[in-house]
Parts: C-alpha cells; sequence; structure tokens
C-alpha cells in the first residue's frame, strides 16, 4: 500500500544536489510525485511530495541521515495524506509586479486569508528594473476559490487593495 510523505532538504547550492537527493530517493523505491525546487541566495531548497509503501520510506529515512552526513543538507521528512475537498474551488492565477517595498507578501496573504481563499502557489522575486535598475518585486501565485465566491466583487475589491499599494496587477482563470 503506497503512503506519501512530504521531504524539505535544504543546502548549499552546488552542482549535482538534485542528482543526489532524488538518487537516494530513487535507490530506496520511493517516487517522487510532485516538487518544487529553488536556488534562494547561496542555497538550494526543495519540497518534495514522495510515494512509497512504508518499507520504502523508512529505508529512506535512514539513507536520508547518510546524505545529510556526507553533503551537509538538512532534511526533514513529514507523512501526509493526498488533498481532498478540490471540486468546489476555481484556480485563479495572481500576477504582482510594482517598485520594492515592505509588506506586499504580507498585504496579498492577508487579503486571501481573511475571504478564506486558500494560496497554493507562490512565487516571489526581486529584481533590479531595466534601464533605471530601481528595486523591482514579483510575485505569482495560483489562488484557489471556492466557487461561491462572486468574482467580480473579489477583482473589484483585489484592484482596490493594490491601487492602494501602488500594485500593478492581474488576477485571472488558470487555463489547464
Amino acid at each position: 500500500m503506497s503512503q506519501l510523505i512530504v521531504l524539505s532538504a535544504i543546502g548549499m547550492d552546488r552542482a549535482g544536489v538534485i542528482k543526489d537527493l532524488t538518487k537516494v530517493v530513487m535507490d530506496c523505491g520511493g517516487n517522487i510525485e510532485e516538487s518544487r525546487m529553488t536556488a534562494l541566495g547561496t542555497e538550494f531548497a526543495m519540497l518534495l511530495l514522495i510515494s512509497g509503501n512504508w518499507h520504502a520510506l523508512g529505508k529512506l529515512e535512514g539513507e536520508l541521515e547518510k546524505l545529510n552526513k556526507k553533503t551537509g543538507l538538512v532534511t526533514s521528512i513529514r507523512a501526509t495524506k493526498p488533498r481532498t475537498g478540490m471540486q468546489d474551488l476555481v484556480p485563479y492565477g495572481v500576477d504582482v509586479i510594482s517598485l520594492d517595498h515592505e509588506g506586499i507578501v504580507f498585504n496579498l496573504a492577508n487579503f486571501f486569508s481573511t475571504r478564506n481563499i486558500e494560496v497554493s502557489d507562490l512565487t516571489t522575486r526581486r529584481y533590479a528594473a531595466a534601464h533605471t535598475g530601481a528595486p523591482m518585486f514579483s510575485v505569482q501565485m495560483t489562488v484557489n476559490i471556492p466557487s461561491k465566491v462572486h468574482i467580480a466583487q473579489l477583482r473589484e475589491e483585489f484592484m482596490e487593495l493594490c491601487d492602494h499599494l501602488n500594485l500593478d496587477a492581474i488576477i485571472e482563470p488558470v487555463k489547464s
């Protein structure tokens, strides 16, 4: 019977870090169902949803300890279950760009959480604007909006927030 775990790992960014971790997963009989991996500063962070039988996942835990000692990775494992209850939710993409300033992510997260709207994916990036070099900030999110929510009203409230915070933003359905 297949079980699910979430594996988080962080360590020094270097060539081969993905190969090392995924080889341990494969060698133990685990299967990567979903993953997110990115470099943040000089560190590399990974989140993986791994499936496997209890024996494979138990073996993985021991092999990860060996990998951690060898490479300096810091890993954590947590049991999880498949997601349920997604049938009454509509995924929307949110894109925001602005001059960088404090509180952008908090204000966006607060807007959606106070309306019981789940943020299922969030990516941010700071960069220099072309020509001027001004510090810019971008946010890409996927939110799951309950089907009973009046989208036009939500969009209007969201755009008012963005105008107040001087954010250039769009919110639109995710196209499959």
